[in-house]
């Protein structure tokens, strides 16, 4: 008995469809997620990779099979059957990446939004009322005041906020002043009137980076946060984030600023909240720590 060519197509579809799903969300080439809106970021890759993948696969198979299938046999001389016009078929091949490049770009679109794309960067205000919608605190998304939960109280999605404008006025959030320059970045706590060459931040806290540029456009980049913004001239930009896994991670400059832009690269270590005290206070400067020492206590 013959197997139908439609049931064997769909059934081909259907282990392409699961084969690309498998990789998708199985293989990671992404770096160890480490802030808290890192996962909504990876979740958008595992999509895109799994489309990507399917995509790859049947094209490679099909082009494969015809190959195989339609290759000049010996002793063949002529030119193959003149096939013209497929109706079904093109409106299939039009109509399946139409839907996918839609889908694709609403969700790309909803975190972006999310994020805090679409907000201008001066407009604080704007910031300040998105991130007070994020409802109870749980751990702080990058950003705004939310659940872990990315729910609000009143049951409404509440906003990941993973990048863009202040803390929204959360509690314990900590500010730090970041100035970029050719060809390094540095670091200021106003707490403390600490200035170093290395990003230091206790994990599981909000952090609120006052960036501005002196020379040229600088870009921070740290992959495992899956956060890049620009540092612009005359631009202050703030940029939030929750770290959410101690250790060491690369500070990158990804904006072409000058011939020693390759060098532009620092470090982000991510303390235990014990630790990080612990440095604050070692890296005081003796004026402030003697000054804190002696004021008194109530």
């Amino acid at each position: 008995m013959q197997i139908p060519s439609a049931l064997i197509t769909l059934l081909a579809g259907m282990v392409l469809v699961l084969a690309g799903l498998w990789i998708g969300n199985n293989v990671s080439l992404l770096p160890v997620d480490a802030s808290s809106n890192a996962p909504i970021y990876d979740d958008l890759f595992k999509v895109l990779f799994s489309i990507g993948t399917i995509l790859f696969l049947g094209i490679v198979c099909l082009l494969v099979f015809s190959l195989v299938r339609f290759r000049r046999r010996p002793g063949q001389r002529g030119d193959g059957a003149a096939i013209e016009g497929n109706l079904p078929l093109e409106i299939l091949w039009t109509a399946v990446p139409a839907i996918v490049v839609l889908f694709v770009g609403i969700y790309s679109y909803d975190i972006y939004e999310r994020m805090g794309g679409m907000v201008p960067l001066n407009d604080h205000s704007a910031h300040l009322a998105a991130g007070q919608e994020g409802g109870a605190m749980g751990r702080m998304a990058d950003g705004s005041v939310m659940a872990a939960s990315l729910e609000s109280t009143d049951g409404k999605e509440a906003r990941v906020w993973g990048g863009i404008g202040p803390t929204g006025g959360a509690a314990g959030a900590l500010s730090v002043d970041l100035t970029a320059m050719q060809f390094a970045f540095i670091f200021h706590y106003p707490d403390g009137d600490i200035t170093t060459g290395e990003l230091h931040v206790p994990v599981d806290r909000p952090v609120e980076l006052h960036m501005k540029a002196n020379d040229v456009i600088h870009a921070f980049w740290v992959p495992q946060f899956r956060l890049k913004q620009d540092v612009i001239p005359g631009q202050p930009t703030v940029l939030t984030f929750t770290a959410t896994r101690p250790g060491k991670y690369p500070i990158v400059c990804a904006e072409l600023c000058g011939p020693y832009h390759g060098g532009m690269h620092s470090t982000v270590v991510v303390h235990e909240a014990g630790e990080f005290d612990s440095w604050l206070l070692q890296n005081r400067p003796a004026t402030v720590a003697s000054a804190a020492d002696s004021s008194p206590t109530g």
